[in-house]
C-alpha cells in the first residue's frame, strides 16, 4: 500500500507542473481570446460595420483562438496534438467545400463593408441590377428598384463585376443630344438651348455647361448639351429640358428631323 501511495504521489508531483501550466494556458488563453474578441468588435463598430457581421466575426475569432488554446494546453500535457490539428484542418476543409458559395458571399460582404464602394441609400448598378441600396447584409445586398421591386443579390456577384455608384458624388452631368435640320440656323438653335438652361435654377454655373455641334448626321445637325446639376435633380432636369427643347423649337420654327428615306418607283414597260 505504501509503495502504491508513493507511486501515486510521485506521479502527481511529476504531473503537477504540467497541469498547472496547462491550466494557466487555458485561463490566460480564454482571457486573451475574450480581449481579442472585444477589440475586434469595437474596431468593426467604429468602422461602421453591420451589427450582424460584427457578431459573426467576433464569435468566429473567439472560437478559433480557443481551439488553438485547447490544442496548446493538451500539448503541454504531453498529448500528441498532431492528430487534433489534422482533424480540425480536415473539418475546416469539408465545411469550406460544403459552404463554398456562402463563404464567398461572406468574404465579399466583408469587403463591401470594409471598403464601402456604396452605402445604404445610394443608387447603384451592380450584378446587372440597378436600384437603391436598402441593406448590406453579411451574405447579400438588398436593392430597391425604381419600379418598387426588392432584389436580393449575393455579395459575391456584386464584387465579381464593376459597380457603378450614381450617388457617390454631389453633382452629375446630364448628357443629351438634340438634332436640328440642315436648313435651320445653328446660331439661333444654340441661343434657344442656352436660354432654356439659363432659366433653369437647377443647372449649375460651375462646371460650365457644354453646348456644341457634335455631328453632321445623315438627317440632322446634332448638338451635345451637357449641363451639370445636383445628383438629386438629374432625372427631373433631363426630362424637363427635353420637353422645353421640343416646345421652344416648335415655337421658333426650328425643325427636329427624323430619319427619312426616299423611294423611287420605276415603271417597266
Amino acid at each position: 500500500m505504501n509503495e502504491m501511495f508513493e507511486t501515486v504521489r510521485e506521479a502527481a508531483l511529476a504531473w503537477t507542473p504540467d497541469l498547472i501550466a496547462a491550466a494557466a494556458i487555458l485561463v490566460l488563453g480564454w482571457f486573451g481570446a475574450k480581449l481579442a474578441q472585444f477589440l475586434l468588435r469595437r474596431g468593426m463598430r467604429r468602422a461602421g460595420a453591420e451589427p450582424t457581421l460584427v457578431r459573426f466575426a467576433a464569435s468566429l475569432t473567439h472560437v478559433a483562438l480557443m481551439a488553438m488554446v485547447v490544442i496548446s494546453a493538451l500539448g503541454r500535457l504531453g498529448v500528441n496534438t498532431t492528430s487534433f490539428a489534422a482533424l480540425i484542418a480536415a473539418a475546416g476543409l469539408a465545411i469550406g467545400l460544403a459552404f463554398q458559395g456562402s463563404l464567398s458571399n461572406f468574404a465579399s460582404g466583408v469587403l463591401l463593408i470594409v471598403f464601402q464602394p456604396f452605402e445604404v441609400g445610394d443608387y447603384v448598378e451592380a450584378a446587372e441590377v440597378s436600384g437603391t441600396v436598402e441593406e448590406i447584409q453579411v451574405f447579400n445586398t438588398v436593392l430597391k428598384t425604381p419600379d418598387n421591386k426588392k432584389v436580393i443579390v449575393g455579395n459575391a456577384a456584386v464584387t465579381a463585376a464593376s459597380i457603378t455608384n450614381y450617388s457617390a458624388y454631389d453633382t452629375r452631368r446630364v448628357d443629351m443630344v438634340f438634332g436640328i435640320g440642315y436648313a435651320d440656323d445653328i446660331t439661333h438653335a444654340r441661343q434657344v438651348i442656352e436660354s432654356i438652361l439659363a432659366a433653369d435654377d437647377r443647372v449649375l454655373t460651375e462646371p460650365e455647361t457644354t453646348i456644341a455641334v457634335s455631328e453632321l448626321a445623315d438627317s440632322s445637325v446634332n448638338f451635345v448639351v451637357r449641363p451639370w446639376v445636383a445628383t438629386g435633380d438629374y432625372w427631373a432636369v433631363h426630362c424637363d429640358v427635353h420637353e422645353k427643347i421640343k416646345t421652344r423649337f416648335d415655337a421658333q420654327g426650328i425643325s427636329i428631323p427624323f430619319p427619312q428615306r426616299d423611294v423611287h418607283l420605276h415603271q417597266v414597260a
